[in-house]
């Protein structure tokens, strides 16, 4: 495989930026797969809930495609949860970090704040208060947010619930995570 000639970027040439420009282009494209193979790591992630986290998201996802959600939105839905891996004190935010440059402000906000949102249906039971959310009254994606976690975040815990597969989300997330690349210049 060719390499950079450098070992220090400071000293990177044209020719040099311009093979990693070609990898990094390479690699952005399997992002989608990358994203669904952490998705599939959540079937055995944090445990005491009825279903695994990989179902939970599942059904999400699919309350948000039989309400017709637009399809980022249903993407979101889907990925809401994958940081929980390994940043499960801020998972909201690396989702809303993956998605980012792939989808609307909207939906990046709305997946970057819907942990804190969440904390209104248990809070209470841990002494805290649970309207935290309302510091964001006003914003414009406050109502938005309440809705995804009222509708379907907060609502995917059923064992019985008919889930749509992973395999039938699969096509949606590529066609999501292969939008025009971000590149930070």
């Amino acid at each position: 495989m060719k390499t950079v000639k450098f070992t220090q970027m400071s000293e990177g040439d044209k020719e040099d930026y311009e093979l990693l420009a070609n990898f990094e282009d390479e690699f952005i494209e399997g992002t989608a797969e990358r994203v669904i193979r952490v998705l599939k790591g959540l079937d055995s992630s944090l445990g005491g809930y009825k279903v695994s986290r990989l179902e939970h998201s599942l059904q999400a996802a699919s309350r948000a495609m039989r309400e017709n959600a637009e399809e980022e939105m249903v993407v979101a839905a889907l990925l809401h949860d994958i940081g929980d891996e390994i940043a499960p004190l801020n998972h909201s935010e690396l989702a809303a970090s993956v998605l980012k440059p792939f989808v609307s402000e909207k939906t990046r906000w709305i997946v970057e704040k819907h942990g804190l949102f969440q904390t209104y249906y248990y809070n209470h039971h841990y002494g805290k208060d649970h309207n935290l959310r309302d510091q964001f009254k006003g914003h414009e994606f406050y109502e938005d947010t309440i809705n995804f976690c009222h509708r379907w975040d907060q609502s995917s815990f059923d064992p019985n619930y008919d889930t749509i597969s992973l395999t039938d989300f699969i096509p949606l997330v590529g066609k999501i995570f292969n939008r025009v690349p971000y590149r930070n210049l």
